[in-house]
């Protein structure tokens, strides 16, 4: 009897770390899984306008933040690597869809960020423009939270912050579809691939005892994402106005 408990004992175990590893590997990468056909769609079609690169904006807020986070209050490895990946990727699809802009744009003049100019705020013509705002953002928050780092309120505020931006990243999209009354150039398998790995996400957080920051806000998000699902639902369903062909035919969480 001991025997046999021992047998099925070694077997689990190993079976055990395995789940365990592909849940780590499918936190860090599960994020940048919806932005790959978007990334493909735009380099294919040569147009932007069905992704807004403030998408690109939040996430690097958040992520830079949760970075940040990690510092004051140690979370799980997965998770900051989760955060490195997702700026890398919002970098890379900032300069794609800032090269695709730029070329179709009927006028000669540039913008940059050194112009300091609040109307054109994050439309910049250059690749090295959001690079300097990003490193800009990225330097006065790291020295805040240097100066604050053994304020527990500060460090879980930041950790607040951080998620809750993420969070909130569906909400533009879900107002913009209540104005419109209609889900039209709206990717419906975009936001499904969104809800199931929010819904992952928020089980990872959950079980693997994240900040309760985390879990809170996840939760958050994926109520954010069924609501969106469901307008999709009640408007084809139930039309507010004619159609229109005009709207591209992908997008994202769009603010």
């Amino acid at each position: 009897m001991e025997q046999g408990l021992s047998s099925l004992k070694q077997f689990v175990l190993p079976v055990g770390k395995l789940a365990s590893w592909i849940a780590a590997v499918a936190m860090v990468f599960g994020g940048v899984v919806p932005y790959i056909p978007q990334y493909r769609d735009i380099k294919r079609t040569q147009n932007a306008e069905g992704f807004s690169i403030y998408v690109c904006l939040v996430l690097l807020v958040a992520n830079i933040l949760r970075v940040l986070f990690w510092f004051g209050r140690y979370f799980e490895p997965p998770l900051l690597l989760q955060s490195i990946i997702m700026i890398i990727t919002m970098l890379v699809m900032l300069k794609l869809c800032t090269a695709v802009r730029v070329a179709s744009e009927l006028t000669t003049r540039r913008r940059a960020f050194t112009d300091f100019d609040l109307q054109y705020f994050w439309l910049w013509s250059r690749f090295i423009d959001y690079i300097q705002c990003v490193l800009a953002f990225t330097v006065v928050a790291a020295y805040i939270t240097y100066l604050l780092i053994d304020s527990s309120l500060f460090v879980e505020t930041l950790g607040f912050f951080a998620v809750f931006t993420e969070a909130m990243l569906g909400t533009p999209q879900l107002y913009r579809n209540y104005e419109n009354k209609s889900t039209e150039g709206m990717s419906i398998t975009m936001v499904l691939m969104w809800a199931s790995g929010d819904t992952f996400k928020t089980a990872y957080f959950i079980l693997n005892q994240a900040p309760f920051q985390f879990w809170i806000c996840g939760l958050l998000q994926v109520c954010v994402d069924i609501t969106i699902l469901f307008q999709a639902y009640y408007y084809d369903r139930y039309p507010q106005k004619p159609s229109s062909h005009t709207v591209p035919s992908t997008s994202t969480k769009a603010l």
